[in-house]
Formats: structure tokens, sequence, C-alpha cells
């Protein structure tokens, strides 16, 4: 697939107030960059029919049914999409952080809009999960374009939250599945990174795909900053005062670590791992989802 997409730079995109607009505005200029796209079959197993409600697609209406009955009824099938996708957004207080742009929060909730308006697109379910330190928002996944809708309202409603538990809202999600899903992580992974990674590296093992998208300000991973500063964690409220200078190379060595161990412990054990700076466009993002779903597929 060709990459000369036209990259919407997240400054101007944050400008949109509208998340639904900065949804479309990424996809649409997206797949106009694109030669070709997955294609994915449509499973149409007849199951049952439940009533219309407005909004529903106009073509899943039974309309011999209707001619019958003066009733709209919908047509429900055993398995309308090829994926079940679930989102989890980490609204922890850390995500609040900016350098001058988006905040990570910010950009990682476009993204979620970005992925639901896609996935949907490609005629798959997706839900949404937030989560501070405890779980605060939950939408099963659906295809219908309601509850797109819904999701986005959602993401618009967002804030940052207290302290950050990705193991929680993992392990829950782990229980209540159903079926093999495709489980997607947004999140600075600002916490216990062994303890996170090693519960998505499960998820991967039950046989669902796994996904983690690294989202970190251009400041967190380039350490630019000039004359003594101080620093502020923004979950615990510790504070230090230093020279950026006097500690840049040691930070970023750290960093470095840091990112290879998360890298490697995905891919180990079969979680797709992509890093993402809030200073560069969302495309790359949407690259590693298709590039995920083929590598499989």
């Amino acid at each position: 697939m060709s990459q000369n997409t036209n990259f919407i730079d997240p400054q101007i995109l944050g400008g949109l107030d509208n998340l639904e607009l900065r949804a479309r505005v990424i996809v649409e200029g997206f797949l106009s960059g694109l030669h070709r796209s997955p294609n994915k079959g449509f499973s149409v197993e007849f199951k049952d029919y439940r009533h219309y409600q407005q909004g529903d697609d106009m073509r899943h209406v039974d309309w011999k049914l209707y001619g019958r009955s003066d009733r709209m009824f919908i047509k429900q099938y055993e398995d309308e999409t090829n994926v079940r996708c679930h989102i989890l957004l980490d609204s922890s207080a850390s995500m609040a952080y900016e350098s001058g742009g988006m905040t990570k929060l910010d950009y990682a909730r476009t993204l979620a809009a970005a992925l639901a308006y896609f996935i949907m697109r490609q005629r798959d379910a997706v839900g949404l999960i937030t989560f501070d330190e405890k779980l605060r928002d939950y939408l099963p996944a659906m295809a219908r374009q309601p509850h797109l809708m819904r999701i986005l309202r959602t993401l618009h409603n967002v804030k940052p939250g207290a302290t950050t538990d990705i193991v929680s809202p993992l392990e829950n999600l782990a229980q209540n599945l159903k079926r093999k899903s495709m489980v997607i992580l947004i999140s600075d992974l600002l916490t216990d990174e062994a303890r996170s990674i090693t519960t998505l590296r499960q998820l991967r093992a039950m046989g669902n795909d796994v996904m983690v998208f690294h989202v970190l300000d251009d400041q967190e991973l380039h350490f630019n900053f000039g004359d003594s500063s101080e620093f502020i964690d923004m979950e615990s409220g510790e504070s230090h005062t230093t020279s950026p200078g006097a500690i840049r190379s040691g930070y970023l060595e750290q960093l470095g670590q840091y990112l290879d161990y998360c890298r490697s412990e995905c891919q180990k054990g079969g979680v797709d791992y992509c890093l993402l700076n809030t200073s560069q466009p969302l495309d790359k993002a949407l690259y590693s989802y298709i590039s995920g779903r083929g590598g499989r597929g």
C-alpha cells in the first residue's frame, strides 16, 4: 500500500472541536492514499428479527414482512461482522500532559474516534472502555451507526482522571469476552508496564488479536527542556527541580531501555506495538492497524 497520504498535522486537528469531523478527516484522508484496501468477507447467516429502531440501516428492513404486518422489522444475523474490536482508552491524569499542542489524552481520543470510524466503515463491530484507576465508561462492541455516535459522544466527554490501573480493565474484559476479539489499548503506559504487558500477552494467548498504541508527548521522547525546571508527577503530585541538561543523557538512555522493553516484550507475546508521538500525524496508527489485521489475515 502507498503511504502518500495527505498527512494531517495534530495541531490543525486540535482546532476542530467536532470529534466526528476529526475522525472523518483522518480516515477519509487515509483512505484516499491507499491503492488497495483489505477485502474481508461478510457473514449473512440469518438468525432472527427485531423491531426497527430509528437510525437502523434501512437495507436490513424485511419489506415483505412489512407488507404483511404494516410494521418494520430488522433482520438479525448470527454473525454480522468479521471482527469485534474493543478499544481501551487510558484517561488517567498523566494523559493530560502536553508540551505545546494536543494533550496525550486529546490525541488518544482522536485516535480512538478515527479507529472506531474506520472499523465501522469496514462493517466490523467496535466497543469502547475508558479507565484511569477505575473503569469509567463501557460500551459493548456493536456495528450500528447510532452506536458510533454514542462512542463519539463518550470520547468527547472524557476527562483526565486519577492514577492508572491498566491491568484491571484488561482482566475484566478477558473475563467477559464471549468470542475471540481484537483488543486495542491506547495509553502512555506510565504505570507498572511489566504487569500491563503480561496481561496483554495473556489476552493474546487466549486467541485474541491485541494491539498497543503507546502515546507519548514529543518532550517526553526528546527532553528538549531549557533552563532549570520543576518536574511534577501529574498523578502523585511529587515534584523535583533540576537542570534538564544535566540529566538529559541519562533520561534518554533510560527512556530507550524502557521503550525497547515495551516493544520487545509485546512482540515476544504476539502483541502488536506502535509508538506514537503526539506531534506526528495519526496516519501511522491506521497503517499499523491495517498491517496488524493484514498480517494475521
